[in-house]
Order: C-alpha cells, then sequence, then structure tokens
C-alpha cells in the first residue's frame, strides 16, 4: 500500500515570516528542508508527500516548487496566488508561474482568523474563480467558527475543487464537538470538497492528548467524507510540538484500524491524487 502524506510544509526559519510560532512551539524555530522530511518519511514508511505554502507570500511557490523538481518524491505543491486581487491578477501571476511548474496542484489563502466578510468580498471570490479552469484545487484553512462561512463559500464556486486542511480545526482541546460536526457534516454534503486529517495534534494538547480524545473527531470526519474523499496528511513540522511523524502516523493507524484494505489504499494514497489529480504511477 502506497502512503502519501498530503500536508506538510517546507521553510528556512525568521522570526519575521514565522511569528506564529510562539514560545510553546520553540522546536520548531529552525529550518526544515527536504533532507529532513525524507528522513523522518523513511522512518514512518511514507512514500510520497504534497508540499503546502507556510508563509502566505508568493514568492514561497517558487521556492517549494524547486524542491518539488530536485525531489521525486514531492508529487504536488499547494502554493500561493493573489486572490485578494481578482482575477485578472491571479490570471497574470498564474500566466508566469505555471510554464514549467507540472506539479503546481493548488493554492491555499489561510483565512483562519480571518474576519467572516473575507469569505464574501467579491474581490476575492473573483480570484479565486480564476483557480478552476487551470484545475488547481483551492485549500482551505480555517477555524471550526468560521465553518458555516466556509459551506457558503464552497457554494459560490461549484465547479472548484476544495480541500479542507485539518479536519477544520475543531475545538479538540476542550473535547467540544458542536457545532462542529453538523457543519462539518454538511460541508461534507457537497462532493467537490476533500479533506485531510491532519492537525489534530495541535488542535488537542500538543503535551497532553490521547489517540482516544482524537477517536470522536476521526469518526466524524471518516462518517462524513469516506475513506473516497479523506486522506491522511501529518502537518509535519508542526506536528512536531506534540508528536514525531512516525508516532503520528502509527497513531493515524489506531484510529482508523476498521478500515478495509481497499479504504486504506483509498484514505492513505488514492484520495489524495484524485483530489489533486495527479498521476503519480
Amino acid at each position: 500500500m502506497r502512503i502519501i502524506d498530503a500536508h506538510h510544509h517546507f521553510w528556512k526559519y525568521t522570526a519575521e515570516e514565522f511569528g506564529w510560532i510562539d514560545d510553546s512551539m520553540s522546536a520548531i524555530r529552525r529550518d526544515f528542508l527536504p533532507a529532513d522530511l525524507k528522513s523522518a518519511m523513511d522512518a514512518a514508511g511514507v512514500d510520497g508527500v504534497i508540499s503546502v505554502e507556510a508563509r502566505s507570500i508568493l514568492g514561497e511557490t517558487g521556492f517549494l516548487l524547486e524542491h518539488a523538481r530536485q525531489n521525486p518524491w514531492v508529487y504536488g505543491v499547494v502554493g500561493k496566488a493573489p486572490l485578494s486581487q481578482g482575477k485578472s491578477a491571479v490570471e497574470e501571476y498564474l500566466a508566469k508561474t505555471l510554464p514549467g511548474a507540472d506539479k503546481l496542484v493548488g493554492v491555499r489563502d489561510v483565512l483562519q482568523g480571518s474576519p467572516i466578510e473575507v469569505f464574501s468580498d467579491a474581490t476575492f471570490n473573483d480570484g479565486l474563480s480564476a483557480l478552476a479552469p487551470h484545475n488547481l484545487v483551492f485549500d482551505l484553512c480555517i477555524y471550526h467558527n468560521q465553518m458555516q462561512a466556509t459551506i457558503e463559500l464552497v457554494d459560490r464556486h461549484p465547479e472548484q475543487r476544495f480541500v479542507l486542511d485539518h479536519i477544520g480545526k475543531p475545538n479538540i482541546k476542550d473535547n467540544v464537538l458542536e457545532p462542529w460536526a453538523t457543519q462539518f457534516r454538511s460541508l461534507a454534503e457537497r462532493d467537490n470538497v476533500f479533506c485531510k486529517l491532519s492537525g489534530m495534534v495541535t488542535e488537542a494538547d500538543p503535551t497532553n492528548w490521547t489517540a482516544e480524545q482524537l477517536q470522536p473527531y476521526f469518526d466524524t470526519a471518516l462518517d462524513a467524507f469516506g475513506p473516497k474523499r479523506l486522506m491522511f496528511g501529518s502537518d509535519w513540522p508542526v506536528c512536531l510540538v506534540g508528536v514525531e511523524y512516525p508516532d503520528w502516523l502509527s497513531t493515524v493507524k489506531t484510529l482508523a484500524d476498521g478500515l478495509s484494505e481497499s479504504e486504506q489504499a483509498d484514505f492513505y494514497g488514492n484520495t489524495v491524487l484524485k483530489a489533486y489529480r495527479i498521476d503519480a504511477d
């Protein structure tokens, strides 16, 4: 069975660009580059990965694409585009970026913490409308209290494929399921939306979490999306504040113990290839 990690980051650390890494996350205040990840992948038995932007700057797309060109086990890149500047700006940016960038499979805007008004902003939505004609996914990075606005955003773009990062960041730390679970199930009714089973440890207490605590959230995600639209992800190196890479995969295997062989093949590999339309054969 092929295992593909649907969500990780590379970076060269600077305090200015990574201000979100606070003192509680000091363990990841350093560079994380392909050699570091390959070592962790080999220890865990992971075959390939998707690189996702982490700095919310346009220049990061080229940085990630260069690593992808040099490392065949990086199957795809989710980069950045100037969505907030509207469709013409996105088209101009993609015209410069896409030639020779076969591994650019998606775009992300970190919407978590953004005002709800951003989700309905006309210029932002105009920019987002430029992605589907280029076969690019839009990764949704939100907090659980933005789920309803996310549903409305998705409904404005029925031709666009979306991937929800980190199961929508529910309040795992306080063991709160609602209203996240109900709204999450509603989002999953849109068949153009996929979901990453990632980022759960950091939404719990990274120093005091258990697989049992995560189980209800995994069960909700699996029931809502099914293994053909739910995919494994690590959120490495962010996950390292609470769990090592091989241990996270072992935890997920415990959570997903009831999956059949064919369901495991989808959850751990086939779904990410389908969502991002990657030919990795």
